[in-house]
């Protein structure tokens, strides 16, 4: 195993800014090809064009920036000779990757040709990593398995973890390659990845690309020591550092890591140290940062040189034939370039495609009336589970504490592990980061996850996967991948719960594109709704009020386990012709108690019960606005940037000319819900405080 050392950054001063021309000059780190060298003289020859090529790609783009043909460049020169070691290792259809913007040559080793590479590095329609709607050098590739990488550092970790997953539940000998550079590996979900892939002896392969630099951040300024050593600690983990500028070196450390994903024994990281030949990004100058000297001794391990060298000294290549080679290599890039720029920008009505998935579901919904025995919200979520994970294999449940004896600290999961086993219903580590990001990395295999955030309160933490991850996998991969799942989350106050057990979390991902999200009030809407979440193609938030679990008020006969309610459609809770009502959540029972009380006063009230904000049935509303020309839209969540805002500004633009009255909102007041049964009430939404404003309102 070879271990490599990495050098303190030292003063900066000037140094070239483009990437080297294709090396010619002699190389005092030449390479001797080892005898257990795997591959034929032709094989060889062909490697080191892919990566010229990729260093010239390189190179083009930037010509290209500066002629604005493009607006921005990640270039992976002087990685080459690592990347196109993993992709050598991999078997590509077969295997699935989760690449960083940096993996150019690994990509390319995967297939992805040099036309290809200028389709998307333009914005071309024709652009299989995304039809244009991604920045360049985010990398996707559906005939390659490999998945739709985005920007946020690091949370390609728990994808390729969850893909991992999925393929020893399938019994398969497929491995998972996942990279990122050193300065990632400072991320949190990078440690999460390495706990669940160590923990379960996952298939997956951690290419860590150490350039030293993580934009200007020195490695010293990321690691206490190196990565390799950091890895350290993780049971089933196997590690090697290796000269990732030495292509055999690397190959060899990625073909042991292969075999052994592909034994079942486990994880590997393979730390390559690599070097950077070019700033972090267009928008960088590494001359501001690094030293002269840094780079000139960086370009002394240039990789294309060293590979060059090495068929050189083997007698399999002379210079006649580089130089060759060098110029076919250019022709190539420029043709690639003129096709690629032949071609059509992305259909501005396009732009609107994919938010969505656009396969009509063949569902029935709302067939017959609920008729069975009265049950409430969290037995019929538990009974919807059980019929649609009996209906779909492939569904799995999973969370903290969701496997019996538990069942979930609710009960809402009870009796699932012991019925379908702990292969499809399991806890998870307590990490709602990793809840999340490996849920993606199944959806995308083709399960469907459905997964419990313990507390609504707690889910931050998965935030970046949820606004950048789950909600955009479908558009940005312009439909090739989806992140179809459902999480399942108790929300809401009422309970005593203070500050951290009492958040309202519908106004923030109601503002997220590509995300569903319901909020049922009974027990039959639960349940139908539940169960249309579990057969969507897209991800959907299911809120589940905490405090309504279990309360007569909401509960309701069961419907049948073919009842479904479809997103979009409210309800008509009650009919009125004085006011409407519009709620959701704990505060339809709350504008159901002021329609029987101001009925005794002459006051006819209508409610609707809204049940999925996204989408948000306006007709429903509109219609009942038109019979009563007033309405109070009412929500348990902070007044201020509440959803509740969104629907006053639709009817406001949508109804204004069917209104006799102000559109009024009644929320929480904008202040954390505190513990103590004095406080509460007084943050909170009361029966009072909808009474009064009713009465406001019809009096107006």
């Amino acid at each position: 195993m070879a271990k490599s050392t990495s050098r303190p950054a030292k003063k900066a001063s000037e140094a070239p800014k483009q990437a080297p021309s294709l090396p010619r000059s002699n190389n005092p780190y030449a390479l001797t090809i080892p005898k257990s060298n795997p591959f034929s003289p032709d094989e060889l020859r062909d490697i080191l064009r892919l990566m010229m090529s990729a260093r010239r790609l390189d190179q083009k783009m930037l010509t290209l920036l500066k002629q604005g043909k493009s607006f921005f460049h990640i270039g992976g020169s002087g990685h080459e000779a690592a990347q196109i070691a993993a992709a050598k290792a991999l078997v590509p259809g077969k295997d699935w990757s989760y690449p960083y913007y940096r993996d150019l040559s690994y990509m390319m080793g995967m297939g992805l040709d040099a036309e290809g590479v200028m389709d998307n590095f333009l914005a071309r329609a024709d652009d299989v990593n995304s039809g244009g709607r991604q920045m360049p050098q985010h990398y996707g590739m559906k005939s390659a398995r490999v998945v739709s990488q985005s920007s946020p550092t690091g949370t390609q970790f728990l994808h390729a973890v969850g893909t991992a997953k999925g393929a020893k539940l399938d019994n398969t000998d497929e491995v998972v390659y996942v990279s990122s550079g050193e300065g990632t590996t400072s991320q949190g979900d990078f440690h999460e990845a390495l706990n669940w892939a160590s923990r379960a002896k996952l298939p997956v392969i951690f290419c860590v690309q150490d350039n030293k630099y993580a934009i200007s951040v020195h490695l010293s300024q990321q690691t206490g020591g190196s990565v390799y050593d950091m890895v350290a600690g993780y049971v089933n983990l196997d590690r090697i550092e290796v000269d990732g500028t030495n292509f055999f070196e690397t190959f060899e450390a990625f073909r042991k890591a292969t075999a052994r994903a592909r034994r079942g024994d486990g994880p590997t990281v393979v730390v390559t140290d690599v070097v950077r030949l070019l700033a972090h990004s267009s928008s960088d100058d590494q001359t501001k940062y690094r030293a002269k000297e840094e780079l000139e001794r960086d370009l002394q391990r240039d990789p294309i040189n060293r590979m060059k060298d090495a068929l050189i000294i083997a007698g399999m290549l002379t210079e006649e034939e580089f130089t060759t080679m060098e110029r076919e290599v250019l022709d190539e890039v420029n043709h690639a370039t003129d096709a690629a720029d032949a071609k059509p920008l992305p259909d501005p009505s396009t732009a609107l495609d994919f938010l969505f998935s656009p396969k009509k579901l063949d569902l029935r919904y709302e067939h017959n009336t609920p008729s069975g025995n009265k049950t409430v919200i969290v037995d019929a979520i538990n009974h919807a589970l059980h019929e649609e994970m009996e209906r779909n294999d492939n569904m799995i449940v999973y969370g903290q504490d969701v496997q019996d004896g538990k069942g979930g600290v609710f009960t809402a999961t009870k009796g699932l592990s012991t019925k379908f086993g702990l292969n499809r219903c399991f806890n998870s580590p307590l990490a709602e980061s990793s809840i999340v990001g490996t849920a993606v990395g199944l959806a995308v295999r083709g399960f469907k996850p459905v997964v419990e955030i313990q507390f609504g309160d707690y889910i931050w933490t998965a935030m970046m996967h949820l606004r950048n991850e789950v909600s955009s996998m479908r558009y940005r991969s312009n439909n090739d991948f989806a992140a179809a799942m459902v999480l399942r989350i108790p929300v809401g106050g009422y309970i005593h719960g203070g500050l951290c057990h009492s958040q309202n979390i519908d106004g923030y991902f109601t503002h997220v594109p590509g995300l569903y999200v319901v909020y049922p009030s009974t027990a039959a809407d639960a349940k139908g709704l539940l169960k249309t979440a579990c057969r969507m193609d897209d991800p959907v938030m299911f809120l589940e009020h905490k405090g309504m679990y279990r309360q007569g008020y909401a509960a309701s006969l069961e419907p049948d386990e073919d009842y479904l309610i479809p997103f979009g459609k409210a309800s008509v809770r009650r009919e009125g012709n004085d006011l409407t009502i519009v709620a959701w959540g704990a505060l339809v029972q709350k504008a159901l108690e002021t329609a029987r009380v101001l009925d005794k006063e002459g006051i006819s009230i209508e409610v609707i019960d809204l049940r999925t904000l996204v989408p948000l049935d306006m007709d429903t509303v509109l219609k009942s606005i038109a019979k009563t020309s007033r309405v109070l839209v009412a929500h348990e969540d902070t007044l201020t940037g509440g959803f509740g805002g969104e629907v006053a500004a639709r009817i406001a633009a949508e109804g204004f000319e069917l209104l006799d009255a102000p559109v009024r909102r009644l929320g929480a007041k904008d202040c954390h819900i505190p513990y103590a049964w004095t406080l509460e009430p007084e943050i909170l939404p009361q029966d009072k405080d909808v009474i009064q404003a009713a009465r406001e309102l019809v009096a107006y």
